[in-house]
């Protein structure tokens, strides 16, 4: 049977091809999609998961807008740097078919899953304010949820800043809700998605596939590929992480990431460290494991389920 899976996303390049794989994936059934802000302005990731949804064929998927800013902090929309890689609007054609569903996300998040048979696997790839509200809100919502599957965090570096990935950074509050909340949590950080690149060739290979979705995971890799040799050089040039593609097929097919379980909780306080996601390797705190938390990935496996999934049409 198909796991069935919710994505929390702020839709910029890489959740609309993690959202295109989870959609089209034969593995995953994709009960439906909330939008939350992060790499822009929450109704900005709406129009782009209703754009995606439009493009592939899809505009029956529920797609639900979330929360417009963080838990507890200013939205730091000045130094935000996900505008560098994505832009605020996907370059596909506006939304004709796909619609917003009424009511919040985080109201829909919670009836969704108190309604389940506790089989509706989370996959936030973006900041993980709406998650953290329906847990404060309805923590009965925890004993439905089988697993939370994070695309956030890193242990050797970060992104926004020396030590913070972008996601854990711009709600570092409800990132920490969310890691100690009791459940199975994998979390698929930088350390991860930077050992799993799509190249210049690999997008080439999407586009002669011809379909729909192919051809917007090449133009997007290709947006990201311009953005991260200009702003954020990888270990070869001409290539990007597609950071919450991985997340999505780590569901599909575990290993694809190698995970260690260890204790992780997330930094709100430092003056030169908040939002990051400190990993206790050696247990040295004394807390017991909370997270499976992902170190290398399979590049080539990724690449292969990239061709294989978005070569497919709905």
């Amino acid at each position: 049977m198909p796991t069935k899976v919710i994505l929390d996303v702020d839709t910029g390049t890489d959740d609309a091809v993690a959202l295109m794989v989870a959609a089209l994936s034969p593995d995953l059934e994709l009960v439906g999609a909330t939008t939350v802000n992060g790499n822009t302005a929450v109704h900005n990731c709406t129009e782009n998961t209703l754009r995606v949804f439009d493009w592939i064929g899809l505009p029956e998927i529920p797609v639900h807008q979330g929360m417009s800013r963080p838990l507890a902090r200013e939205q730091m929309t000045q130094l935000n740097p996900a505008s560098r890689i994505h832009g605020d609007l996907l370059d596909l054609p506006q939304a004709t078919k796909a619609r917003v569903q009424p009511g919040h996300a985080v109201d829909w998040l919670i009836e969704t899953l108190l309604a389940s048979s506790g089989d509706i696997t989370l996959v936030p790839v973006g900041p993980l304010t709406n998650i953290a509200t329906a847990i404060q809100k309805e923590p009965r919502i925890l004993e439905r949820i089988p697993e939370i599957v994070i695309m956030g965090g890193a242990h050797h570096h970060g992104n926004s800043t020396a030590s913070a990935e972008f996601n854990i950074w711009l709600d570092p509050e409800a990132a920490r809700i969310v890691v100690n909340c009791g459940r199975p949590i994998r979390m698929i950080p930088l350390d991860a998605t930077h050992q799993a690149l799509v190249s210049l060739d690999d997008c080439s290979a999407l586009r002669n596939l011809g379909t729909p979705a192919a051809e917007a995971a090449a133009r997007f890799v290709e947006k990201r590929i311009d953005g991260y040799d200009a702003t954020q050089p990888m270990h070869r040039p001409n290539a990007a992480p597609v950071h919450d593609a991985l997340a999505v097929c780590a569901i599909i097919d575990p290993t694809i990431v190698t995970t260690h379980h260890i204790p992780v909780d997330v930094e709100t306080n430092a003056e030169l460290s908040v939002g990051r996601t400190v990993c206790d390797f050696r247990f040295r705190s004394g807390r017991p494991a909370n997270v499976h938390f992902a170190m290398d990935a399979d590049e080539p496996k990724f690449v292969r389920m990239l061709m294989e999934i978005l070569g497919r049409t709905a």
